[in-house]
């Protein structure tokens, strides 16, 4: 087969060419400058190609390829006719693949799919990382579950693995911008290079993870089903990941456009650090979901050794080679195309190893309850039930305590004030902790973070410098939360310094239900009450992307 590469002297264009020769395909390496193409292709047996995408395409087509692959990018910076190069392949009678990992390209490719279907020809996008293989995984681990709760990816590369212009420009280009992101049922807003994680690929690589936007965001919630999709990545250098996190802080501030010379910057300090580190890089895919009743998160981990990391984003097209006429015409994403098994086929040759791994995911009340946990209403066993990130909202009536050191307590610790059919929103967020609970009365917002504790049927909830120790008692369908301990600033509270606790939830008419009564120590009476009910927003959301966006 002939394929011409665009990008093809770039870091994944170049290794995607030798795959594509170690396969025995005639392979053109296109690009603007001819001379660097002809560097890179002749060492490997292919051939050379003048190509400028910004000017005549006909030079693309001058071989008479079979498949054009698009490896260039950044495809977010593609113009006001960013399918260009597709259409025009369209046109020529020429299958197109590339290795977007834009969102809002991979997903409107599918503009060019009536007349790709007219053509018989193959328009995929994100035949990469993303989506190409990641949904190929998440295919596979889906299997068995009964709902999706979450959709977890993170890329995670060896700092010794080069780094093109375009992949530094795609990360630098989100890094403290906003974007939509699907999470319990609805569209929220995150900034890129947020939302820190911690991920173990092996024993001796755990990493940090940071989201940014990948065509998985948009494209999975409906093609799955999922009530949570999140994707991160991250460097191996913390220094790096550090710069990075300080670019999207300014960036609250200020818009701080870097253009590209701020690119070439970026690049040359991170080719700077190019000594430090490893060559292992990895990548992850870890579905949640409800199998037999119960929370399993089902992972598969992909860990590149030797440097052949760089390698991996051009296995899908590789793959798709290989079995191409059996792939129906049309345009669209490059979503779930091939099995693992043609994925495993294609890596047999690198220096790469896959695992699979099934195990149980409890909340952190549902392993604080135990065998109590069975014995709770439905309806409260849902809002305990959240793997990544949720909201519930209803009403509330809140009750203010009067006393001095009342007032004082509420208003420390935020507390919203008095008030009847009080719109409430709580949103729970899974954190590597435990949860963070944000409360919303019309308004009115206050945290707690809650963790595990290692006393059975207890955890532990902090308010700023206050941290106390809650037992679960289960008694006719109710959950009582009662104050055992407690610690201000680190220093242990005597019982008589214990602020009081008459709080519980239940379920009543299909609905959970919650009453909160909070009373200040040494006599101080009541701080405050809230008590209402709520259900999921999910229930209210819709999941397409469009209506969502700004």
């Amino acid at each position: 087969m002939r394929v011409v590469v665009l990008g093809g002297s770039g870091v994944f264009g170049s290794r995607l060419g030798k795959l594509l020769r170690r396969d025995g395909h005639e392979v053109w390496l296109a690009g603007r400058r001819l001379a660097r193409a002809r560097l890179v292709a002749e060492p490997m047996g292919a051939f050379p190609l003048e190509v400028d995408l910004k000017s005549d395409l006909s030079p693309l087509f001058a071989p008479a390829p079979d498949v054009v692959i698009d490896a260039a990018g950044p495809f977010q910076s593609y113009g006001d006719d960013p399918y260009r190069v597709a259409r025009r392949c369209v046109r020529e009678g020429v299958d197109y693949l590339d290795l977007a990992d834009d969102a809002g390209f991979a997903a409107g490719i599918a503009t060019l799919d009536p007349d790709a279907r007219q053509a018989g020809r193959r328009v995929l996008s994100g035949a990469s990382s993303v989506p190409g293989l990641s949904s190929i995984v998440v295919q596979e681990l889906v299997r068995g579950m009964t709902e999706i709760l979450l959709i977890d990816t993170v890329i995670l590369p060896g700092n010794k693995a080069p780094r093109g212009a375009a992949v530094i420009a795609s990360i630098v280009d989100q890094v403290g911008h906003r974007s939509l992101v699907w999470r319990g049922g609805q569209w929220r807003s995150m900034r890129g290079w947020s939302d820190r994680r911690r991920y173990r690929l092996d024993a001796k690589m755990i990493r940090s993870g940071y989201f940014i936007e990948v065509p998985d965001i948009r494209l999975f919630p409906a093609t799955f089903g999922a009530r949570s999709v999140i994707f991160r990545a991250g460097m191996e250098l913390e220094v790096m990941n550090a710069g990075l996190s300080l670019l999207g802080a300014l960036r609250r501030v200020s818009p701080l456009p870097l253009g590209s010379r701020g690119v070439r910057f970026v690049q040359w300090a991170a080719t700077l650090l190019l000594p430090f580190g490893t060559d292992r890089g990895g990548m992850r895919v870890a579905v949640t979901g409800m199998i037999d009743g119960s929370p399993r998160c089902h992972a598969w981990t992909l860990v590149a050794e030797a440097g052949d990391g760089p390698f991996v984003p051009g296995v899908v097209c590789r793959a798709l080679l290989r079995r191409l006429e059996t792939v129906p015409p049309g345009a669209r994403p490059s979503l779930a195309e091939l099995t693992i098994s043609d994925i495993e086929e294609a890596m047999a040759d690198l220096s790469v190893t896959t695992r699979t791994d099934l195990a149980d995911r409890p909340t952190l009340f549902q392993s604080a309850l135990r065998d109590r946990w069975p014995l709770l209403p439905t309806e409260v066993r849902e809002l305990h039930s959240v793997q990544d990130m949720e909201s519930f909202s209803g009403t509330a009536t809140v009750t203010r305590g009067t006393s001095p050191i009342a007032r004082l307590v509420a208003w420390f610790f935020g507390f919203p004030p008095a008030g009847d059919e009080v719109p409430v929103t709580v949103t729970m967020t899974i954190t590597e902790k435990g949860e963070t609970w944000e409360r919303n009365f019309d308004g009115r917002v206050f945290r707690s973070h809650f963790t595990p504790s290692p006393v059975p049927y207890r955890y532990f909830e902090r308010f700023w410098l206050f941290i106390c120790e809650l037992e679960l008692p289960v008694a006719k369908g109710a959950m009582h939360l009662v104050v055992r301990r407690g610690w201000f600033m680190g220093v242990p509270l005597p019982k008589f310094l214990l602020p009081g606790s008459d709080s519980r939830e239940y379920a009543r008419d299909g609905r959970f239900h919650f009453d909160v009564s909070l009373s200040a120590p040494l006599g101080g009476g009541l701080i405050v009450r809230y008590r209402g009910s709520l259900e999921p927003e999910r229930s209210r959301q819709g999941s397409a992307f469009d209506e969502a966006a700004p």
